[in-house]
C-alpha cells in the first residue's frame, strides 16, 4: 500500500480525535463514557476521577495508569503521586505516603509536594452539611530519629509553616521554634494545624548541629532519620512501624480530600442543574471550608455523598444504592431488653435488628446490671419513640457528630433528638422501600430540631386512638383509654360548641344589622349626592328645554348614573376607547343593547355648567349624517357625562398614518371622506339653528364607520355664536399643527379658523404625512412649512403620497393643492367658507366620477343643495384658486406661532 493511500484516512482520524478532544474539553461535566477504564490493576476507578478524555468530570480529576510495574500504578494526572484507593463516602483518595529520609552521613534532605492547584488537600478543613460537621482527612506528620528537625515549607515563599523536632538527650537545649518535641527520638503533629491554603509545599529534614546538642546520647553520624505524612485513621501503629523499620509501604497510606470547585457553596451549585455534581437523587451536598478558615463564609467548594441508608457513587445518576445493612423489618430473634432498658426498633443490637448503622447499640453483659451503650461509650438510660435518646456522657469524652441520624447536641447534655431520615414526609413517602411508617394506623410527622446542627427530617407516630411502635407492621394497637378520652372530649366540645354558637349567633346578628344599616346609610348618602349633582348641573332646566323643543323625535335622553355604571361595568379600564385633552371615552352597552360612546370629561368649573347646558341643548338639535349624534347625558356626577352614538372603525388619522406599511385608503375614499367632513363643518357653521365653531378640527376627530363614512366628533372645545355675529373672543384652544395663526394672535375665533384646520387635514390626505413628522434621517419637519416652498419650486410631487400619485390625476392633485393653499392663508378673510370648500371638493369628485362613468349616489339633501349653488360663488372660488400660483406666503411666521403654542 502506498503512503498516499494512508494519508487521507490518517488525516480524517487525526481531525476526528482533535474534534472529540475539543468537544470533551468544552463539555467537561458530562457523565463518563461507557468505554472508560473501570480499573487500573486491582484498583477500582470511581467517577468523578477517570482515565482519558470524556471519562473524568474536569481535568483536575484526570488519572494515568502506568504500566511500568506489575501490577500497574495509578497516578494523579501524569504525576508521581500514586493512588491506592478511593473512599466515596468520605470523599478521600488514598495515596502512598510522601516521605523524606536522612542517611547516617547526610545532613539535610527534602521532598516537594505539588498538587498543581488541584481541588485536593492533605489538610482540608471542615465539611458542613445538614447531616454532619466533620473533618475530611486525618493526616499527621511523623518524624523518627534522633536530633532532627522537620520543617513544612511554603515553596512560594520558603517560609516555615510547621515544625517538629526530636532530641535524644537528658535535657532540651534547642532554640528552634517547635510545635511538638520528644526526648525519645520521635515527634509528630496533626496536619490540620498547618494553616495554609497553598498546594505547593515541601518537607525539609535537617540534623541538629553537634554544637546545638552537646549532650546527645546518640551520635548524629550513626542515626538514620525519616519524616513522613500518613493518615492515622486508615493506618495502624504496626503499619507505621513496618514502614519506619523496613520501608514496607503495604498498609501505610496518606489521604487527599477532594472537592468540587466550580461553585463555592452547595446553594450556588444547585442553581445550575446542568453542572451540579451531586447527580444521584439520594445524594447529599456538603460545603467545604479551607484549613485556615476563620469564618463560616469562607467556603472553597462542595462535596457529594450518598444519603443515610445508601451507599455508592453520588456523582452518577442512580449511583447511590440502598445499603446492605439497611433493614425495614427487624428479624424475629432480635433482643428487646438490655438490663431494664427496652430496645425498640428502629434501634437494635445486631445487623437485621436495627434500621441502619446509625441506630446500632451495644449491650454490655459484663456489668451488673447490663448496660446499654450508644457509640461504645455513652450509657443509654431511655429510648423514646417520640424522638428522644437519653444517656450519660463520660466526663472525659466530647460528644461530636459524624454522619448520623441525630439532629442536635449540646455540651454536657443528657438527651438528643433523632429522626428517621433527612427528608420531608412528602419526599419520604415517594419511596415505599425506605419509608419508615410501616403500620396502617401510623402517620408521618415533619421535624425541625435545632442545636449545633439545624436540620429537617421526619418521624412516625401512631394515629389518634392507637399506641405502640409505628415502625413495625401491626405495631400500633388500639388505646383502651382513648374511648374515655373521646367521651370526655365530646362533652367538653359540646359545651364549647353551645357557648361558641351562642356568641357566634349574637355576633352574626350584630354584623348583619350593622351591614344593613351601613348599606342603607350609604345608599341614602349616594342618592343625596346624585340629587345634589343633578340640581347643580341644572338638570331641571335641561329637562324643561328638552320637553319644550319642537323636535320631538330628536329629543335626547337624560340617563341615570346607575345606567351608566351598568353600561360600562363600573367604568372598567378595559372599556376605555381613548383618552384625550378633554377626558376619557368609554364603550358602553345600554339596556336596549345599543352600543354607545360615553365621554367622561375632566373636572370643569361650576361657572361653566350654564354654558354646558346650552351646548347640550344646541347639540341635541343637530341632525347630520356626517356628525356624531349626541344621544343623551348624565347629570348625577360632579362633571356631566355625554353619551354619543358609537363609531366602530377608528379615526381618519389611524387610517392615514400607518406605523408599518402603506395606508389602504384609496384616492376615491380620501376625496369622499374629505367632502363628507367639509359638508358636516359647513352644516355646523351655517345650516344649524345657531352657528357652531368646532375649534379643534383635526384628522383624529373625524371618525369612520364600517363603510368608511366620515363622522365629525369631539365638540368638547366647540363654541356657538348668534347668527348676527361673525366671531367671538375666547381663550386660545387647539392642537399643534392645526391651529389658525390669526386666531392665535388675536384670540378671535371665526368660522375661518375651522377652515384653516381643515386645510391641514386636506394636506394630510394628499401627502399621507402628519402635521409634524420626521424624515428618514430623523430630522423633525413641519408639513405646512414645507408645503408652499415645494409648490413654488415645482417639488410638490416629492411630498405627495405614492398611492395618491398612482390613483389621482395631475389635474386633481393640482386642484387639491391650490385649495389647500387658500385654506392655509394667513389672513382669514382670504380663506374660503366651508360651503365653498365643500362645493369645490364635490366639483372635483363629480368630474372624476364623470370620467369613470360612475354616478354619485343620490339622497344627500345637503350635497344636492351645494351642487346647485350659484355659479357666482363657484367661479369666484375658482378665480381665487387660479390666482394662488402667482402668490407667495410667509409661512415661517405661522410655523413660529404654532410651535410656541402648547395644546
Amino acid at each position: 500500500m502506498k503512503f498516499t493511500d494512508l494519508l487521507l484516512p490518517l488525516t480524517i482520524l487525526l481531525i476526528s480525535m482533535e474534534s472529540f478532544t475539543s468537544w470533551a474539553t468544552e463539555n467537561e461535566n458530562i457523565f463518563p463514557l461507557s468505554n472508560c477504564s473501570k480499573t487500573c490493576g486491582d484498583i477500582k476507578i470511581e467517577y468523578p476521577f477517570g482515565i482519558g478524555v470524556g471519562c473524568y468530570r474536569t481535568v483536575e480529576f484526570n488519572l494515568t495508569c502506568a504500566y511500568d510495574s506489575d501490577p500497574p500504578r495509578l497516578l494523579l494526572g501524569n504525576d508521581t503521586i500514586q493512588v491506592r484507593n478511593f473512599n466515596m463516602e468520605k470523599g478521600l483518595v488514598y495515596i502512598e505516603p510522601p516521605y523524606v529520609t536522612l542517611n547516617a552521613d547526610a545532613y539535610m534532605n527534602s521532598t516537594s509536594i505539588d498538587l498543581k492547584n488541584l481541588p485536593l488537600s492533605f489538610n482540608l478543613g471542615l465539611m458542613y452539611s445538614r447531616t454532619s460537621i466533620e473533618l475530611m482527612s486525618f493526616n499527621n506528620l511523623y518524624v523518627a530519629g534522633c536530633n532532627a528537625t522537620a520543617n513544612i515549607l511554603d515553596v512560594s515563599t520558603n517560609g516555615i509553616i510547621g515544625v517538629c523536632s526530636t532530641i535524644c538527650s537528658s535535657r532540651n537545649t534547642s532554640t528552634t521554634k517547635q510545635i511538638f518535641m520528644s526526648d525519645n527520638g520521635y515527634c509528630g503533629f496533626d496536619m490540620f494545624d498547618v494553616k495554609t491554603n497553598k498546594n505547593s509545599w515541601a518537607i525539609q529534614l535537617t540534623r541538629l548541629n553537634e554544637t546545638e546538642n552537646e549532650n546527645s546520647m546518640i551520635s548524629n553520624n550513626t542515626s538514620s532519620i525519616i519524616a513522613l505524612i500518613y493518615d492515622e485513621e486508615s493506618s495502624s501503629h504496626d503499619d507505621l512501624q513496618k514502614f519506619i523499620n523496613n520501608r514496607n509501604k503495604t498498609g501505610l497510606t496518606a489521604t487527599l480530600a477532594w472537592y468540587i470547585n466550580d461553585y463555592p457553596t452547595c446553594k450556588e451549585a444547585r442553581k445550575r442543574s446542568d453542572t451540579y455534581a451531586c447527580r444521584s437523587h439520594r445524594s447529599e451536598c456538603s460545603d467545604v471550608f479551607p484549613e485556615d478558615s476563620l469564618y463560616w463564609n469562607e467556603t472553597i467548594g462542595y462535596n457529594c455523598r450518598c444519603s443515610l441508608d445508601y451507599d455508592g457513587n453520588p456523582y452518577l445518576p442512580d449511583g447511590c444504592k440502598l445499603g446492605k445493612n439497611f433493614t425495614s423489618t427487624p428479624a424475629k430473634d432480635c433482643q428487646t431488653k438490655c438490663g431494664n432498658i427496652t430496645i425498640s426498633f428502629p434501634f437494635g443490637l445486631k445487623k437485621g435488628c436495627y434500621r441502619g448503622e446509625g441506630f446500632a447499640l451495644t449491650c454490655n453483659e459484663t456489668s451488673h446490671p447490663p448496660t446499654l451503650l450508644f457509640g461504645d461509650y455513652y450509657v443509654v438510660s431511655k429510648i423514646s419513640l417520640q424522638g428522644k435518646l437519653e444517656f450519660n456522657i463520660p466526663s472525659y469524652f466530647d460528644f461530636s457528630f459524624r454522619q448520623s441520624y441525630f439532629t442536635s447536641s449540646k455540651e454536657n447534655m443528657i438527651s438528643i433528638n433523632w429522626v428517621i431520615d433527612y427528608q420531608s414526609c412528602n419526599d419520604a413517602e415517594k419511596d415505599a422501600t425506605t419509608f419508615a411508617c410501616m403500620d396502617a394506623h401510623s402517620i408521618c410527622v415533619n421535624v425541625n430540631d435545632t442545636g449545633n446542627i439545624q436540620d429537617m427530617g421526619y418521624r412516625c407516630n401512631c394515629s389518634d386512638g392507637y399506641i405502640g411502635n409505628p415502625y413495625l407492621q401491626d405495631g400500633c394497637k388500639e388505646d383502651p383509654q382513648y374511648e374515655a378520652y373521646l367521651v370526655s372530649r365530646k362533652k367538653t366540645l359540646l359545651l364549647g360548641v353551645l357557648l361558641g354558637a351562642s356568641i357566634g349567633i349574637g355576633f352574626l346578628l350584630l354584623c348583619i344589622t350593622w351591614v344593613i344599616l351601613r348599606r342603607k346609610w350609604k345608599s341614602r348618602n349616594q342618592k343625596k349626592i346624585r340629587q345634589r349633582n343633578f340640581h347643580e348641573n341644572h338638570g331641571l332646566l335641561l329637562q324643561q328645554i328638552i320637553f319644550t323643543t319642537d323636535y320631538a323625535d330628536e329629543k335626547i335622553n337624560i340617563f341615570s348614573l346607575e345606567e351608566m355604571e351598568k353600561a360600562t361595568n363600573n367604568f372598567d379600564e378595559t372599556r376605555v376607547l381613548g383618552k384625550g385633552g378633554h377626558g376619557t371615552v368609554y364603550k358602553g352597552i345600554l339596556s336596549d343593547q345599543r352600543i354607545v360612546a360615553i365621554k367622561k370629561s375632566k373636572i370643569v368649573r361650576k361657572s361653566e355648567i350654564d354654558q354646558f347646558i346650552n351646548e347640550v341643548a344646541i347639540l341635541s338639535q343637530i341632525s347630520h349624517r356626517n356628525i356624531v349624534k349626541l344621544l343623551g347625558c348624565c347629570l348625577e356626577t360632579d362633571v356631566p357625562l355625554l353619551i354619543y352614538e358609537f363609531v366602530s372603525n377608528g379615526t381618519l388619522s389611524d387610517h392615514l398614518h400607518i406605523l408599518q406599511g402603506e395606508s389602504k385608503l384609496s384616492w376615491d375614499d380620501r376625496l369622499r371622506i374629505a367632502t363628507e367632513s367639509a359638508g358636516a363643518l359647513a352644516y355646523l357653521h351655517s345650516a344649524a339653528s345657531i352657528s357652531i365653531f368646532h375649534r379643534d378640527v383635526k384628522s383624529s376627530n373625524i371618525l369612520l364607520d364600517d363603510t368608511f363614512r366620515a363622522k365629525v366628533s369631539d365638540f368638547g372645545a366647540s363654541r356657538f355664536i348668534p347668527l348676527n355675529q361673525t366671531h367671538i373672543v375666547t381663550a386660545i384652544h387647539g392642537t399643534f399643527g392645526y391651529l389658525d395663526p390669526e386666531y392665535y394672535q388675536t384670540s378671535q375665533l371665526t368660522e375661518k379658523s375651522d377652515v384653516y384646520s381643515f386645510g391641514v387635514i386636506l394636506l394630510e390626505i394628499l401627502t399621507g404625512k402628519k402635521p409634524a413628522y420626521s424624515t428618514k434621517s430623523g430630522l423633525p419637519q413641519n408639513l405646512t412649512m414645507n408645503f408652499l416652498p415645494a409648490t413654488r419650486e415645482n417639488m410638490l410631487y416629492d411630498l405627495v403620497e405614492d398611492r395618491v400619485l398612482q390613483e389621482g390625476t395631475e389635474h386633481e392633485i393640482l386642484e387639491i393643492s391650490n385649495l389647500i393653499k387658500i385654506c392655509l392663508s394667513l389672513k382669514g378673510a382670504e380663506r374660503p367658507t366651508m360651503k365653498e370648500v365643500e362645493y369645490k371638493l364635490q366639483d372635483i369628485r363629480k368630474a372624476r366620477m364623470k370620467k369613470k362613468k360612475v354616478c354619485i349616489p343620490e339622497g344627500n339633501e345637503e350635497t344636492e343643495r351645494l351642487l346647485t349653488m350659484s355659479s357666482y360663488s363657484s367661479s369666484e372660488l375658482m378665480d381665487q384658486i387660479n390666482q394662488e400660483n402667482s402668490r407667495n406666503y410667509s409661512f415661517e411666521k405661522e410655523v413660529m406661532w404654532s410651535q410656541n403654542y402648547p395644546r
